[in-house]
Formats: structure tokens, C-alpha cells, sequence
């Protein structure tokens, strides 16, 4: 599974990285760390991912596979 954040839906709220700490990184000022990448995750991080891209209020996460 790879996920992608938009940089330009992106605004800062934490909740990807708060609700799955193993998979989503914070830059130094609160925002995903990999946005606008494209981000290959282990099979055991799909649960967590899939969690923090849900609890993303502006869906800027999009998951493939």
C-alpha cells in the first residue's frame, strides 16, 4: 500500500500522526512530514494508515492498494 498527502489540503491538525504515530511523521511545524510523497508502507502499517487517513478532517490522504 502506498499513501500520498496533498500539500495544498494539508492545514496542520496532527490527526494522521496522532491516531497512527507508525506511519504518518510531523514536520517541525505540525504538518505531514511527506506531503505531497508518495509513500510505500509495510503490510502491518495498512491498519494505521487507513485510521489516520479517516481521522483527516480535510481528506488530503489518499491511499492506494
Amino acid at each position: 500500500m502506498k499513501y500520498t498527502v496533498d500539500g495544498s489540503l494539508c492545514t496542520g491538525h496532527g490527526r494522521c500522526y496522532t491516531l497512527a504515530p507508525d506511519v504518518y511523521l510531523p514536520d517541525d511545524e505540525g504538518y505531514n512530514l511527506r506531503r505531497d510523497d508518495t509513500v510505500e508502507i509495510a503490510p502491518e502499517q495498512e491498519a494505521g494508515a487507513r485510521r489516520g487517513a479517516r481521522g483527516c478532517p480535510e481528506r488530503a490522504i489518499g491511499l492506494d492498494g
